[in-house]
């Protein structure tokens, strides 16, 4: 029989208009944002009863990356922090989180597709 080494619910390049920034016309205007978003999760369960209450559901996890992602802030990392906290609350269960929030064009003066932040983090309580 096999086992489950490790198993992951995401999201990739989801899009939001946000207000997130330190100047104060990206506070006004808003820029357009990518959320990718890994989450460790023991899948075994969900594998066996196909029932959506043994996974992580993905539709729940975008409701409340969007929800975080609807509150301004100065700093992505302070964004991308409050989205990681919020996850960790409602799915304790969660061993793993990898976040990649990035702002596309940024306004300082480059030609670059995007800048942003990138998290990885390790549930303490769940050993992962």
């Amino acid at each position: 029989m096999m086992r489950v080494k490790s198993g992951y619910v995401f999201l990739k390049d989801v899009r939001f208009h946000a207000f997130h920034g330190v100047m104060p016309q990206e506070r006004n205007v808003g820029a357009d944002f990518l959320v990718s978003l890994r989450m460790g999760y023991d899948l075994s369960e969900a594998m066996a009863s196909d029932h959506v209450e043994d996974t992580l559901n993905y539709a729940e996890v975008y409701r409340l990356v969007r929800q975080e992602m609807e509150q301004p802030s100065a700093l992505l990392e302070h964004v991308a922090g409050r989205i990681v906290n919020t996850l960790l609350k409602r799915f304790p269960k969660v061993t793993s989180v990898d976040l990649r929030l990035m702002k596309q064009n940024p306004p300082m003066g480059a030609d670059c597709k995007g800048a942003g932040v990138e998290l990885h983090l390790i549930n303490d309580k769940t050993g992962g």
